[in-house]
């Protein structure tokens, strides 16, 4: 068991060249949203994942599953089933302050490592228009110092209604005004 601590943001304009970046296409379905008790395929693995309450820090866990197990998930779920590509970007270079990484040991060794990426989010079927990214720390004050990618928006980490499990649960109607809110 682990802990995720993790920012999402609105993005204010994709990247220009971010067709040259690594991707994941995933799909994922809700069993449960509160704890949320999530079936994801990514690509070709598959797994189940548990997310305890919270916000920016939660307890997580993933338990890998078979296709079949994911398929017999999948058909049981609840919702909206979410459908994305996750680009792997490297972090922006103004992360964090020299003082920051300095104090900082868990964030000096994720970024001597390179293990921090910006995973951007874009959403395809019944979301097909929206856009998050996220950025997971290896600690709680990375978190908090972390100066955002200019091309970022609004901080939502803290707005359960950017929440997957969330938008699984929503209908069409709630969907399509959350999507004429929250375009690019």
């Amino acid at each position: 068991m682990g802990m995720e601590i993790e920012r999402k943001y609105i993005i204010k304009e994709l990247p220009q060249d971010l067709q040259q970046f690594p991707f994941h296409a995933i799909e994922q379905c809700y069993l449960n949203t509160h704890p949320t008790v999530r079936a994801r395929k990514e690509d070709d693995e598959y797994y189940m994942t548990y997310k305890g309450e919270g916000t920016v820090s939660k307890v997580e866990y993933n338990l890998p599953l078979n296709k079949e197990s994911y398929e017999h998930l999948r058909a049981k779920a609840d919702g909206n089933v979410i459908t994305k590509k996750r680009y792997l970007l490297p972090l922006n270079e103004d992360a964090f302050s020299k003082e920051d990484i300095q104090s900082d040991p868990e964030l000096e060794k994720a970024l001597a490592e390179k293990s921090m990426k910006i995973e951007l989010d874009v959403f395809e079927g019944a979301f097909q228009g929206l856009v998050f990214a996220e950025v997971e720390f290896p600690s709680s004050h990375a978190a908090d110092v972390y100066v955002p990618a200019k091309w970022f928006g609004s901080d939502v980490s803290e707005d359960k209604h950017f929440s997957n499990a969330y938008l699984s649960s929503i209908n069409e109607k709630e969907i399509d005004r959350f999507l004429n809110n929250n375009m690019l």
